[in-house]
């Protein structure tokens, strides 16, 4: 660059004032100053200027080509400055496979650091309950899943076998959620029973509650009194050899979406029971245990009335199988007999109290006090809220719902599940106020 540059300097010639006359440069000076009038010299005269123009003019004539002369260069050099080419660097191409080769690279190096990312993001946090409404809808709202660690081993008894089966825990409450729930309940619900289920045996495992087994080494039953459940092998043989391998696999996803996950109350595993079937409405904890518990409190249900097959049920028995069964002797209600030598219900049977969730609390059956509970084990009712009918010498018997309606009702939370609310939900609505913590958190701090 430096020599372009001094190739495209072309030298200026210097005005040649040097040949113009003295004479000529002083009578230019004179006749341009400003000097103030008192101090000036006297004007000359026309004919001492005369010579002196001549002079000037001849001089000026003589400096007109070299002034043309050196535009015509500068106006030329300008020109050749703005066609100036530059030197383009030369192109290289990258041949495609190179290219192909350096994403995948990339992307390799990139895959380790995006995996381990992933499985160390924590858990998205759920949302907390709605005090006295039930949450809307959000089909978004899943259940968290948590760390892939060891899980804790569960001992079940089974009961006809007499032995014991050790399994897995999310093994165990996939035999669970079979035996009490329908596998064609909708899908959320069958979450929320797998959560409930998990729950409710981790509680005991945190605890190291045994009651109700009637042997050493187990922690639970299969039966009721604990949870139902439907051993590993029946599921595997009896399950898929009849038919319900795709009954058997919802149930296995249902509880894959929710594992290692359990409901809790002030950091603790709830006591997380359900039943079957509501009357409308749930029951408070100390109407039916005489223990109040802070998250099992009565709500609403409505789904049952419209949707469950065993909402409303009857049963006809005897009056004196009915005092029977009761534990009252003919003697002591004889005297309730009418003209005909029958009962009369109305004298019979009296309704003291009832509960929160419009169950019978308190009955009086021939002047004796008996609690609703007691009725319906006494009877084998399926709900302790009941109407009766008198029918000669039997008693008619209706019933409304089924089971002790304590937490979590199975077809309400089918019916919730219907309407496209999430297991989360659902678990918020029926049980007050919990929280939701990972199973392995729990048991580290064992």
């Amino acid at each position: 660059m430096k020599e372009q540059d001094q190739q495209m300097r072309i030298p200026m010639e210097p005005h040649n004032l040097s040949k113009v006359p003295s004479s000529a440069s002083a009578s230019i000076v004179e006749s341009c100053d400003t000097t103030h009038p008192s101090t000036a010299p006297a004007t000359p005269t026309l004919s001492r200027l005369a010579p002196d123009v001549d002079a000037t003019a001849s001089a000026m004539s003589r400096l007109a080509p070299t002034r043309r002369i050196n535009a015509q260069r500068t106006r030329a050099a300008r020109s050749r400055g703005f066609r100036r080419r530059t030197t383009k660097p030369p192109k290289w191409r990258i041949p495609p496979i190179l290219l192909a080769m350096g994403g995948l690279l990339v992307m390799a190096m990139l895959l380790p650091v995006l995996v381990v990312s992933l499985r160390h993001n924590p858990p998205v946090s759920l949302p907390g309950p709605t005090e006295g409404a039930i949450p809307a809808p959000s089909p978004l709202n899943v259940l968290t899943v948590g760390a892939e660690e060891e899980e804790p081993q569960v001992s079940v008894y089974l009961t006809e076998r007499g032995q014991i089966e050790t399994l897995p825990l999310e093994d165990y409450v996939t035999g669970v959620v079979a035996a009490e729930m329908p596998a064609d309940f909708a899908f959320e619900s069958l979450k929320a029973q797998a959560t409930a289920a998990r729950t409710y045996i981790v509680q005991r495992l945190l605890t190291n509650d045994t009651s109700g087994v009637p042997v050493q080494g187990a922690d639970v039953t299969d039966t009721v009194s604990h949870q139902a459940y439907i051993s590993k092998e029946t599921l595997e043989k009896e399950w898929k050899g009849q038919g319900k391998a795709t009954q058997l696999a919802t149930v296995q996803r249902a509880v894959l979406e929710s594992r290692n996950i359990v409901m809790t109350y002030k950091g603790k595993p709830i006591t997380a029971t359900f039943f079957s079937t509501s009357n409308g409405y749930t029951e408070n904890s100390e109407d039916y245990w005489q223990v109040a518990i802070p998250y099992l409190r009565s709500v609403s249900s409505p789904w049952d009335i419209e949707i469950a097959p065993f909402y409303k049920d009857t049963v006809k028995l005897s009056k004196e199988k009915f005092l029977n069964q009761m534990g009252l002797s003919k003697l002591a209600v004889a005297t309730l007999k009418n003209k005909q030598g029958e009962y009369s219900l109305d004298s019979l049977i009296r309704i003291l109290s009832t509960t929160q969730g419009n169950r019978i609390k308190e009955l009086s059956i021939g002047g004796v006090t008996f609690s609703g509970r007691e009725v319906r084990e006494k009877l084998g009712l399926r709900s302790s809220q009941f109407s009766w009918a008198d029918a000669g010498n039997d008693i008619v018997i209706t019933t409304y719902g089924n089971g002790h309606g304590v937490g979590m009702s199975q077809w309400g939370a089918n019916g919730m599940a219907q309407e496209g609310y999430t297991a989360t939900q659902i678990l918020e609505h029926y049980y007050t106020g919990i929280e939701f913590q990972q199973v392995t958190k729990l048991l580290a701090k064992k």
